[in-house]
């Protein structure tokens, strides 16, 4: 790994977000129909919590079992707001930090996941899926 590397050069650019007021079937469709695992919270450009696919398995079906789809978006938007299910101020790394900095957070935490921040501006998301990928390619 090269010892100065900017974190840009892997993290992920164009995220897909959820704000905080929409309803909480929307991470059921986002994670279904994108296939990622975790989601941004955002208030207009500002972070202000992440939602991991765990986090959702744990209050959708963990609670309501065999439901439809229809019937579990139904429950899950009543029961639910999307500050139930994320975890608020999650852990950052500024935009001008390194690759080198992202896997040293990452390998010491037990989240897969680093928001990418300018100020409280959200601009990117490194995974240990893309810090994986990195190594392989060296």
């Amino acid at each position: 790994m090269k010892k100065n590397e900017s974190v840009s050069k892997i993290m992920t650019k164009e995220l897909i977000t959820i704000h905080d007021g929409e309803p909480v079937s929307k991470l059921r469709k986002i994670f279904e129909q994108d296939s990622i695992h975790h989601i941004p919270v955002v208030s207009g450009e500002k972070l202000i919590g992440i939602v991991s696919w765990n986090d959702f398995m744990r209050v959708s079906f963990g609670e309501f079992g065999n439901q439809n789809v229809n019937g579990l978006d139904a429950i899950l938007d009543h029961t639910y707001k999307i500050h139930d299910v994320m975890h608020p101020e999650p852990t950052t790394m500024p935009s001008d930090g390194t690759i080198r900095d992202a896997a040293r957070v990452l390998g010491s935490s037990d989240f897969h996941s680093l928001p990418v921040v300018e100020g409280e501006k959200l601009v990117g998301l490194v995974t240990s899926t893309d810090l994986i990928n990195y190594l392989a390619d060296q």
